[in-house]
């Protein structure tokens, strides 16, 4: 009876260590953490098309995890989608005010993200600041739908 009691406390061991391990692993696919930055600062762009792009998508310079997309919304002056971003602290007071901001996609599943690519100019952004040059979405329908209509047209 003894035996018995210690195999199923290992199998339950074995399997809860399987379920952690799973979970593990699902959080760093998806690039999701559970740790929060220690200093942030926020920005905003404004993209005519913002696609698939869904709050908490990585924000990247040069490839890198930079911060997370914490907002989006629908700007009614002008119809298009307002994003907040929420970037690592260190980079406040660094990227020049004529950086730019595009949708990219990554991966076979095709996640959206924001790239940012740095500009050169001597004023920098700082919190609350807004990115002026941004690049919407490329979305496969319409490229589709452009593909048909010019074979047709031919």
């Amino acid at each position: 009876m003894k035996r018995s009691k210690m195999m199923e406390l290992g199998v339950g061991l074995f399997m809860l260590a399987g379920i952690l391990g799973l979970v593990f692993l699902g959080l760093r696919v998806s690039g999701l953490s559970l740790e929060r930055p220690t200093s942030s600062f926020e920005l905003e762009a404004n993209f005519a098309n913002i696609g698939g792009l869904k709050p908490r998508a990585r924000v990247t310079m040069a490839g890198v995890t930079v911060g997370r997309v914490r907002s989006i919304e629908l700007d009614t002056d002008w119809y298009d989608a307002h994003v907040v971003m929420e970037l690592d602290g260190s980079l406040e007071g660094t990227l020049p005010e004529d950086s730019t901001a595009a949708i990219l996609t990554s991966g076979l599943l095709g996640e959206q993200y924001i790239g940012l690519s740095v500009g050169g100019a001597p004023e920098t952004l700082g919190d609350g600041d807004r990115i002026r040059d941004t690049q919407s979405a490329l979305v496969l329908e319409e490229l589709i739908q452009q593909f048909v209509s010019n074979m047709a047209k031919e």
